[in-house]
């Protein structure tokens, strides 16, 4: 599964700590006609964000959990329940790890709706405005929650497909940043410190 692939690539990456927000900027790379279709295809299908979990019982738990964990940082229980549903749904759309993606957020954003870097990159998942033009439409808000976390997860899944599943640079293109390991390895250990529920769930 894809989502075993990944944690095995990240198994012997060195963790250190999260940082608040670290944003980046993806670096504009001209894409072929077929990509730029697919690409487009992806941002613009705007399926209700319901996700499809393993059982109920599993869905009930992981959401109790991460809101739980979550709380400090987007206090009102409805809007957290939405963000967490959205982040799951877009996660498991793209082929991602769900827990990768919060620790993502965690590291870009800070989990702060209307972040804006230096660079011009906005929202959860720290997108630069020139996505919009290149796959989307005039109509695409990068501070929207499910339009944000669309196009990261979408950006994120073809910069997988460029690496051929290589974690680690597909990291450092979505933080433009490839080749250094302090955002991986941030991201990595947001992962694995804050959003890590498994581990939690077996120990108990």
């Amino acid at each position: 599964m894809r989502l075993g692939i990944l944690a095995a690539t990240l198994a012997g990456w060195l963790v250190i700590p999260a940082s608040p927000a670290l944003a980046g900027a993806q670096k504009y790379e001209p894409l072929a006609a077929s990509v730029q279709a697919a690409l487009h295809a992806a941002v613009a299908d705007h399926a209700a964000p319901e996700p499809h979990f393993p059982s109920m019982g599993e869905k009930i738990e992981w959401l109790t959990e991460m809101s739980r964990r979550l709380e400090k940082r987007i206090p009102d229980r409805r809007a957290r329940h939405e963000f967490l549903k959205t982040v799951y749904y877009e996660a498991q759309r793209a082929g991602l790890d769900p827990q990768m993606v919060l620790g993502l957020i965690q590291v870009e954003s800070g989990f702060r709706k209307y972040a804006v870097s230096s660079s011009g990159a906005r929202g959860y998942m720290q997108v630069m405005p020139f996505w919009v033009k290149l796959i989307g439409n005039k109509d695409h808000n990068l501070f929207h929650l499910r339009t944000s976390l669309r196009f990261g997860c979408t950006i994120l899944r073809h910069y997988l497909d460029i690496e051929k599943g290589d974690v680690f640079r597909a990291l450092g293109r979505y933080n433009g940043s490839l080749g250094a390991r302090e955002y991986p390895d941030m991201v990595r250990g947001a992962w694995e410190k804050q959003w890590n529920w498994k581990t939690k769930v077996a120990s108990r």
